[in-house]
């Protein structure tokens, strides 16, 4: 996937699949974030310029977007390009190459992408910015679900799964599922996988493949019997177009949202975002400087909670990955 347009602070042009930039630049008015330069001691406002490329994650990418536009409100000389590409392709096509500076992820870098980036001299440097509560999602006419086991999720994901909702449960209907969900290069498709059916990699093929959440949404909403899964963000967003599944894990039903997610009610499906940057590109003052913005807003209810519909970091949780970045900072910038 082509690299978009470079954000500016008079034009943001980012990934697929998202609503326009305009409403949400009027929304980071925070007064918090008017005085941070990201903690870069050459970073100021006045100086700081060059540019940013960040890809990866469809989640996370709502949330970069927010933080994006934010930084461009302090950084007007620098130029973001933001693309939503899919965790696995963004590490593939993009990160690994050397091409990006940053690489969000819905999930941690796998063994053979960290591999390809050391091959190509890259190093990253994992960052946590949030938690998720994956969420799935039915038609709001579906009135036979509101709650689901993981086992009868697995029952339906898995390979060579379940056809008909009868399959699931004998009383509901006799009509086919016809599924919505992540692209096999997404870091939700991942976790959704490995934390449902049990197995990396075991998720059956025959449903609508996307990294275009929307088109979850869309599908969903237009179809009775349809079911998707997708990041809570893009469900918060949308909440009258189609329905939440609670999760029974064991432990009753559970509903989706940032409180179920923050307690650590909401299992299996709540997990850490992240953000990768290149330890090379913390040499650029200007990644340096949207690095240590992105985790100090991390913690910025009004951003992550809000604006986007996740659950931030906790001081405590802000401080460790600072601590962490700005150890790598200092390594980097005194070679």
């Amino acid at each position: 996937m082509a690299a978009e347009r470079p954000v500016t602070r008079r034009r943001f042009v980012a990934g697929v699949g998202v609503a326009g930039i305009g409403a949400m630049a009027g929304c980071t008015t925070n007064p918090n974030l008017g005085n941070t330069n990201g903690g870069v001691a050459d970073g100021s406002s006045e100086t700081l310029s060059g540019a940013i490329n960040i890809a990866g994650s469809s989640t996370v990418f709502p949330l970069a977007k927010a933080i994006a536009v934010a930084f461009q409100n302090n950084h007007s000389n620098v130029e973001v390009s933001l693309s939503s590409t899919g965790t696995g392709g963004g590490f593939e096509n993009f990160f690994c190459q050397g091409k990006t500076d940053f690489n969000n992820a819905s999930r941690s870098i796998g063994d053979g992408e960290r591999k390809r980036c050391q091959d190509n001299g890259v190093e990253p440097l994992e960052l946590r910015v949030a938690t998720d509560a994956v969420t799935v999602v039915v038609n709001n006419d579906a009135d036979w679900v509101d709650c689901m086991t993981v086992e009868e999720l697995r029952q339906i994901w898995e390979p060579n799964g379940a056809k008909q909702w009868s399959d699931v449960r004998s009383e509901w209907p006799d009509e086919p599922i016809n599924l919505y969900g992540a692209a096999d290069t997404s870091g939700t498709f991942d976790y959704f996988t490995e934390s449902i059916v049990g197995e990396e990699g075991k998720h059956r093929d025959d449903y609508q493949a996307t990294e275009k959440d929307n088109t979850i949404i869309q599908g969903v909403s237009g179809d009775r019997y349809a079911m998707g899964y997708l990041g809570f963000a893009y469900y918060q967003s949308n909440q009258d177009a189609v329905k939440a599944v609670a999760i029974d894990d064991g432990n009753g039903c559970v509903v989706p949202s940032i409180d179920t997610a923050k307690r650590g009610d909401y299992q299996p499906l709540s997990r850490p975002l992240f953000t990768y940057v290149s330890k090379a590109a913390l040499k650029k003052p200007q990644v340096a400087s949207f690095a240590r913005f992105f985790v100090e807003q991390s913690t910025n209810e009004q951003i992550v909670t809000e604006q986007v519909g996740y659950v931030p970091n906790t001081d405590k949780e802000m401080n460790q990955q600072l601590t962490k970045l700005d150890k790598a900072i200092e390594s980097v910038q005194q070679q």
